[in-house]
């Protein structure tokens, strides 16, 4: 069955989409088949991926407003093995169209129901907030990575967050679980780095991957030519360390 990821964090500018995108496209060359589901309204992890957010007669808020299934929404990649479920800017719209609606909170969990044999993994890239659709990604979820930009102020929205997850545990999803938290940005020339790390790996120790993603020019550079690292520049520290990481998350599975 696919296993099904969010990559939240309600800070903005910490990597969740690289990491989306990234970690996705590094399993998929692992040959293990890939769904990545854009539900950012800026749809950086559909561009990323080299799929035009304006090209596509379906997106990620059709299937959440019930105008398509999903399946009808996927396209592919470049890359084998990798799929998208392309987001639009109408997204922004969903936040407030689905308060009224009763089931507004498992209207994407219901609609990846019969995927549960066609990928081995699903990855939801989410919005900075924690508003209805991380909640739509939460609950759909069987596992949070939360990537963790190793700067001050990105330690303190992460308790916030984790006590979000930890509410959403008790009353929408018992299933949910932290894979972890991978440090992202990371400057080994900056003090600061290395003691967001300590504290982190100190304050939630057990739950911090090994792996850390360093601050990476081609990493940045990637996205405007709507590659991924590893086919943009496969020897790039970035892609190297994403590579890593998809390894040491296939190790835990």
């Amino acid at each position: 069955m696919a296993r099904i990821i969010s990559i939240a964090n309600q800070k903005g500018g910490v990597g969740k989409t690289t990491t989306a995108i990234n970690l996705g496209a590094s399993l998929a060359a692992a040959e293990k088949t890939v769904l990545i589901i854009d539900l950012d309204p800026q749809a950086n992890a559909t561009s990323g991926l080299g799929v035009d957010p304006d090209d596509n007669e379906y997106s990620s808020y059709d299937v959440l407003i019930g105008e398509c299934d999903t399946k009808t929404a996927v396209v592919t990649s470049e890359l084998d093995f990798l799929d998208v479920l392309p987001a639009h800017r109408d997204l922004a719209g969903a936040e407030v169209e689905l308060v009224q609606a009763e089931d507004r909170a498992v209207r994407l969990k219901r609609a990846l129901d019969g995927f549960e044999n066609k990928y081995d993994f699903i990855i939801i890239d989410c919005p900075p907030s924690l508003g209805m659709l991380t909640l739509n990604a939460l609950c759909a979820a069987d596992a949070v990575i939360v990537p963790l930009q190793c700067e001050y102020y990105a330690l303190e929205g992460l308790t916030r967050l984790l006590e979000t997850i930890g509410m959403l545990r008790n009353d929408l999803n018992s299933n949910l679980v932290i894979d972890g938290i991978v440090l992202t940005m990371y400057d080994k020339r900056n003090n600061l780095s290395r003691q967001v790390e300590k504290e982190v790996r100190e304050n939630f120790d057990g739950h911090v991957f090994k792996t850390i993603i360093p601050r990476n020019v081609k990493l940045s550079e990637s996205p405007s030519f709507g590659k991924p690292a590893i086919l943009y520049d496969v020897r790039s520290p970035g892609s190297q360390q994403y590579l890593k990481f998809a390894q040491e998350y296939l190790a835990i599975q």
